[in-house]
């Protein structure tokens, strides 16, 4: 297959060496906003380099999209015009208006569109996933998750991100459902700017905690953080009333206790979120390449992905309102 690869950055780079060493992959076309970037990464895996307003023109099978989260919805309009099936980073736009435009221009071009959610890749959480819907935990009452980033991002990056719950919550709003099976019904939401003055400058939170209903009654709790200094910390708990179970811990998870007889400190805390999901990483790029050739069903399609906006963007009214919202309040729910 010719795949192109539009976005050079951090995860594009990541994309492009796992696309460029893929056994489907026959050829590999890279472009980006910075010419000079996508070019010097285009020879350093061996793929073709193209500029950013030609790749849809170059013959492929499919695009991978890892731009920057502004291009996204436009970017994923034009693939579909084209015919083109799409692989997309999170999110498909910071709002509803732009997200449902891009699916919008999906559904009406019959093609493909799978979001990069990759925590469904994860080997732990889909463990979970498989455990609690065989019901070995029984009900299941409470589900905790933790994400925390072991430094801030650039002060320049958070007007850009959609804000705490939009750019880095949204993951654990997603993997909820996906491993519950649940949907959720209502939210509320705290968030602190305390920390450095970017988050504020940038009316964004440095700090966010949210309370969700499940619509079996299950309660879950997710918060997040952009400054964690012991490391890069993303996990669930999950507990029924037969059992419970972690996804996240083990020999490297950036947490000490402090009983006697506890685990003692990761001698090499997890870093960030590409060290510690690469595998995921390329198990999604992996899914996409058979979806593309029609040999599996999509794993995360733009709906899907909406939903988990859908809570995001209850939780920025919550926050900002500080009362319970029900997520039947957000648009977007209705059917295709």
């Amino acid at each position: 297959m010719r795949i192109g690869l539009m976005g050079t950055g951090r995860i594009g780079s990541f994309h492009a060496e796992v696309l460029a060493r893929h056994p489907a992959v026959d050829s590999l076309v890279l472009a980006d906003a910075d010419a000079v970037r996508a070019a010097e990464l285009a020879e350093r895996v061996g793929a073709e380099f193209a500029p950013a307003e030609d790749l849809l023109g170059a013959g492929l099978d499919a695009v991978v999209i890892a731009s920057a989260t502004a291009a996204h919805a436009g970017q994923i309009a034009l693939a579909a015009h084209a015919g083109l099936p799409v692989f997309c980073e999170k999110p498909i736009a910071v709002d509803l208006p732009g997200t449902l435009a891009a699916l919008r221009a999906v559904e009406a071009a019959g093609t493909v569109l799978q979001l990069g959610f990759m925590r469904r890749f994860d080997a732990g959480y889909a463990a979970a996933r498989d455990r609690v819907r065989a019901g070995e935990l029984g009900r299941l009452h409470t589900v905790r998750t933790v994400s925390s980033d072991a430094t801030p991002p650039p002060a320049a990056y958070l007007p850009l991100s959609g804000g705490l719950y939009r750019d880095c919550l949204v993951h654990d709003f997603d993997i909820l459902r996906w491993v519950t099976g649940r949907e959720v019904v209502e939210v509320y939401a705290v968030g602190s700017a305390a920390g450095p003055a970017m988050f504020a400058a940038a009316g964004d939170v440095a700090t966010a905690a949210v309370v969700l209903t499940l619509d079996d009654g299950a309660l879950a709790t997710a918060t997040a953080t952009r400054c964690n200094g012991a490391g890069y910390d993303v996990r669930m708990e999950l507990a029924g009333e037969l059992d419970q179970l972690a996804v996240g811990l083990d020999d490297r998870t950036p947490i000490t206790s402090t009983q006697p007889l506890g685990p003692p400190a990761p001698a090499k805390p997890w870093a960030g979120f590409l060290e510690r999901f690469a595998p995921a990483y390329e198990a999604e790029l992996d899914a996409f390449l058979h979806v593309v050739r029609g040999e599996r069903a999509n794993p995360c399609d733009g709906r899907e992905a909406l939903q988990a906006l859908r809570v995001a963007e209850a939780c920025e009214v919550s926050r900002r309102e500080r009362r319970a919202v029900r997520v039947a309040e957000i648009p977007g729910g209705e059917p295709a």
